[in-house]
């Protein structure tokens, strides 16, 4: 009996991929960056499944041109806004994602872009770099206390609650807005609040909410325009969510004071972007999860989401159930 076809359109950790291979005839693509879009429904045709990141944009064209073999597709992420659910449903393909697994990596950096912008420690590292320092100055780098101070999260799910535990280890207050108005966690000491206090009242703003038509540019110039000159922006959720030029005119007239940006729109941002021009930014590639352990349980989810559509099983984690009725 032959093997299922799969198409993994990247080299993903070995303990995922092993597992795909023992079970599937699988076609990876090996380059580092993205198939091109030709590449990807050339090689995508025939398939019974599919392995994608969220750098693939995966729509309805992707699953005809699979065919009507095309079981399941599995995305190595916990995001799947790059999928066109609601086409893959009409088509009967459960799709799977990779949740909660990152939750502890992601919250992990984005309290480590917290305290990195709070502090300006990658201004503290150019300053020695250029010969800057000459010796101790009372004035030099003064940044923002953690203790004490209001961290605002915007999206209370998994990895907002996590960065509020996180912060009741500084002593900080927490408030939240949540999009999806979820329950308050009797575990977790924060507050529930409307956004536009939340812009206000916080210190900190750490973003985690879903991409969604709702939350593209939730952050923009007037949203901006409330939080306080003192206000450390965070984001590890989408680079969407934050309308970068409002950004870059509201750090250029130090109307907030730092941000912390895991992810971008577009990624990778143009090197020549003015962001970069600003000493008060922090850029990093999209790596919040980027741990060892985090990314080899991250492939081994999809990698099982996948195995399980292929054999006609009920995905372990699958965004839209409503598929299996259309079957």
């Amino acid at each position: 009996m032959s093997k299922p076809r799969v198409f993994v359109t990247r080299v993903i950790p070995e303990k995922g991929l092993e597992r795909v291979r023992e079970v599937c005839e699988v076609d990876v693509w090996q380059d580092t960056m993205p198939p091109p879009r030709e590449e990807l429904l050339k090689h995508v045709r025939g398939m019974d499944g599919l392995l994608c990141l969220l750098t693939d944009r995966v729509d309805g064209e992707v699953m005809d041109t699979a065919g009507e073999g095309l079981k399941v597709i599995s995305n190595l992420a916990v995001g799947f806004d790059n999928i066109d659910v609601p086409a893959a449903t009409a088509r009967g393909i459960p799709v799977g994602n990779t949740p909660d697994v990152l939750t502890d990596a992601t919250a992990d950096f984005a309290f480590t872009l917290l305290m990195a912008a709070g502090r300006r420690l990658l201004e503290a590292d150019r300053y020695i770099r250029l010969g800057k320092w000459k010796t101790w100055d009372p004035m030099a780098l003064l940044g923002v206390d953690m203790k004490g101070a209001t961290l605002g999260l915007v999206g209370f799910g998994r990895i907002g609650k996590a960065m509020a535990r996180r912060a009741a280890g500084f002593d900080m207050g927490v408030i939240y807005y949540d999009p999806k108005d979820k329950e308050p966690d009797p575990k977790i000491e924060a507050t529930r609040v409307d956004f536009e206090t939340l812009l206000r009242e916080s210190d900190f703003i750490s973003l985690h909410p879903p991409l969604t038509p709702d939350t593209r540019h939730m952050i923009d110039s007037q949203a901006l325009s409330k939080m306080k000159p003192s206000t450390v922006l965070i984001n590890t959720s989408r680079g969407p969510v934050v309308d970068l030029e409002a950004l870059f005119e509201a750090m250029k007239e130090k109307r907030i004071f730092a941000a912390a940006l895991d992810v971008t729109d577009p990624e990778p941002l143009p090197p020549d972007h003015p962001l970069y021009t600003l000493d008060n930014v922090i850029i990093a590639p999209h790596i919040a999860s980027a741990s060892k352990a985090t990314r080899d349980k991250m492939a081994w989810m999809a990698a099982q989401n996948l195995i399980a559509g292929l054999k006609g099983e009920r995905l372990p984690n699958c965004v839209n159930p409503q598929a299996y009725s259309q079957r």
